[in-house]
Parts: C-alpha cells; structure tokens; sequence
C-alpha cells in the first residue's frame, strides 16, 4: 500500500525493540498490550490526533480484539465479522466447525491411546510454528502436554504444504483465492513459495467463503496427509506476508481491502508469468548522522564497470527529494561532459568540479554538514582527518537509505 496514493500509512505497536519504526515513516510504539484494558482508548487517542480513517490489524489477535470492539473505535476497521474472527483464531473450533465439510486433523482425546506416531502438537490459539512439536512416542507427547496444557496433539502430515491466498468483497464474493506451495519454510514463515494451480485449492475456498463471513483478505493453510489428502490446517482473517507474490502478480490484497471498506467496486488484473519468491533477512538502520550537502566520486563509484550503481543513484534520488546539495567531485580522464551525457546524469548534480591527478578532493568540501562517498580509502582517510566529516565507500551506503514508507 505504500506506494498507492490514495493512502497515507501509519504503523504502531505494543512492543518498543520492534522492526516497524525501520519501515514506517510514521511510527507509534509503546501501546499497551491488546489485552491490556487501555488498549482500545489508547488506539482511539492515536486515531483522534492523526485522523485514522480505517485500521487493519495484523496480527491474529489483534484482528479478533478490533473486531471485537469495532463498536468502542472511533473509526472503521477492515476485516471480517466478529464470528469469523473468533472461529479463526481456534484450531479446535475450526476443526470442528469444518470436520463435515473438509478434510481436517484427526484431533487425539487419550495419548495413550494413540497407535500411530509420530503425532503433532501446536496450540489451540496461535500462529506460525510457535510452539508446536513433533513427538515420536508417549513419553515425549506427553511430556509436551505437561509443559502446555493447550496444546493439541493430532495427526502428523507429512505432505507438501500450501497457503492460499484470498479475497472476498463486500458483498461476500469470494473475488480471488490463489494457492502457493510452501517450499521453504522457516521459523513457521513461508520464505521460497510459487504458485499452485489446482481446482482443488478453489473449490477449498469456496466451501470455507460460504460457511462463514469474510470481507477483505484471508487466506488458509493447507498440508497433505500420508495418503496425499490436502487437508486444512488453519484459517485467518489477515494479511499474511509471503502474499507479496501475488501481489507482484497484480493481486494487491492490501490495497483491494482498504478499497472494498470504502465500499468501492473492484476489479482484479492478475498476470499469467511465472514468479516464485524467496525471502531473507535485510537490513535497515537509524544514525544520527545529519547532511545538507553530498560530496561523491564518479568512477568505480556512480559508475561501476561501465553501468550506472543503482544503489547510488537511488542515494541522490533520495537526496534531491530532500533538498540536499549534491556535489561531484571527480578526477575523470576522459570529457566528462560526454560521460555523463551517456550515462544520463548530466542534470543531478548543484555542482560538478573535475580536479587533476595531483589535486586532493579534501580542498574542494567547504561545508561541515556534508558527507563524503568515494571508492578510494586514502581519499576518504584525508578528507576524515582534515574535516572530521563522516566518508563511506559504496559497501555502506545502504545505512543511508531510508526505506520507510
């Protein structure tokens, strides 16, 4: 949704040592927790004084405590019914409210009477793969239970494992459901998933858009028992984060949400190439570091083995959209003129000064609120010393882009 402009995004949490304030340009932190009884009058502080038009949860128990209290907010929130919310949020009441209509997790009631292992245990309230196990005897099923008494021990699914992706309007339209092998899973987290396309999957989601009352995104787990049966493993009324490959289909789940709450008619457009996704860990960071003028190198640093560095010029870029000074600063042997002139870069600099092979580029940076990029490490050793100013080669210039949206 960031990139949308019809919408202005907020981001806020409960916990204080959380991702979100690298993500959001406009962060709150220090919520009290969604059980917490302050919690509603807390978001309608935050909803008053940035006048929130609609909130959309993320996480599986915040989504139920909004829809819980959707009548206590002061403004709209996207997502299910209450009923759904509820349902969803417990594996035992969703087995039971699908048992006659999908295939399900046989649920065990006696350990000891349990003749095939391994079994599987997970919570009945949870999400992702927290605390969950795979026991291989009594004894260890057992200990388990001791250790959580909620958790529930079923039938284990050896099979492949899917996550489909869904999209129901306003008027209970069940507009698009697209399914993703789970290829790499980590820490619960689907990280490498391509598409999937099987009838079956279709005719899964219908069943379940019909049995209860969806609006907005959702999507379900499914994995494949021992014999190959798809058999459902979880439902939930929320965005979940690998449905970014759909979204680079074209299916913004997101987006289509907020547009359905504003109760707007939508079409969807998703593209037939092939797209598998794999997600790592990245990086993002704060400084204190402050400049109002941009000093940098042009070969092996703007330019890099005859191409544009893309990492640098989305530097400058970002740089422009903020009124900072950008300085050339190169020894160039060829007509610089003409170098920049084929690279289009003739028009991004506030000034260009080429020096010859005798001049220090420590002589040409005048201001003390100014950074210094350049590939050569005795440059920037020089322009440290003499002007305390903070140097960077092009390995770190990822400290300096502010990904927020």
């Amino acid at each position: 949704m960031s990139s949308s402009t019809h919408v202005k995004l907020f981001g806020a949490s409960s916990v204080s040592c959380n991702h979100g304030k690298y993500l959001y340009e406009n962060y709150i932190e220090g919520l009290p927790h969604v059980d917490d009884p302050e919690f509603i009058d807390a978001m309608n502080c935050i909803i008053d004084k940035h006048e929130i038009d609609f909130l959309f949860p993320g996480h599986d128990s915040v989504v139920l405590s909004f829809a819980d209290h959707q009548n206590k907010l002061n403004c709209r929130v996207i997502g299910s019914s209450v009923e759904t919310c509820r349902i969803c949020r417990s594996k035992r009441i969703t087995y039971e409210k699908f048992a006659s209509l999908l295939k399900v997790p046989e649920l065990y009631n006696c350990l000891k009477e349990i003749c095939e292992w391994p079994i599987f245990l997970k919570p009945d309230i949870g999400q992702g793969s927290r605390g969950t196990y795979l026991a291989h005897s009594y004894k260890e099923a057992k200990f388990y239970v001791s250790q959580d008494s909620s958790l529930l021990p079923m039938e284990y699914l050896p099979g492949a494992e899917y996550t489909v992706d869904c999209f129901t309007d306003c008027n209970g339209l069940l507009r698009f459901a697209g399914a993703r092998e789970r290829i790499r899973v980590q820490n619960g987290i689907s990280v490498n998933s391509r598409p999937v396309y099987d009838n079956t999957f279709q005719e899964m989601a219908e069943t379940i858009n019909d049995t209860l009352e969806f609006r907005g995104v959702w999507f379900f787990q499914v994995k494949k028992s021992i014999d190959g049966t798809p058999t459902l493993m979880e439902i939930a009324p929320r965005v979940a984060g690998t449905m970014s490959l759909y979204r680079n289909l074209g299916v913004n789940f997101a987006l289509l949400s907020v547009f359905d709450a504003m109760d707007l008619d939508v079409d969807i457009l998703c593209n037939d190439y092939n797209l598998e996704v794999d997600r790592a860990l990245t990086n993002r960071f704060r400084s204190n570091i402050n400049y109002r003028h941009l000093y940098i190198d042009l070969d092996d640093c703007i330019i890099y083995e005859g191409k544009v560095n893309l990492q640098v010029v989305s530097l400058l870029y970002q740089c422009l959209n903020r009124n900072i000074k950008l300085h050339l600063l190169t020894r160039h042997a060829d007509s610089l003129d003409k170098t920049l002139k084929d690279y289009r870069l003739s028009e991004l600099f506030d000034e260009i000064t080429q020096i010859d092979r005798s001049g220090r580029k420590s002589d040409y940076i005048r201001e003390s609120d100014a950074i210094f990029i350049d590939d050569s490490f005795s440059e920037r050793e020089a322009v440290s010393e003499r002007l305390g100013i903070a140097t960077f080669d092009c390995s770190m210039l990822e400290m300096l882009l502010d990904k927020r949206v």
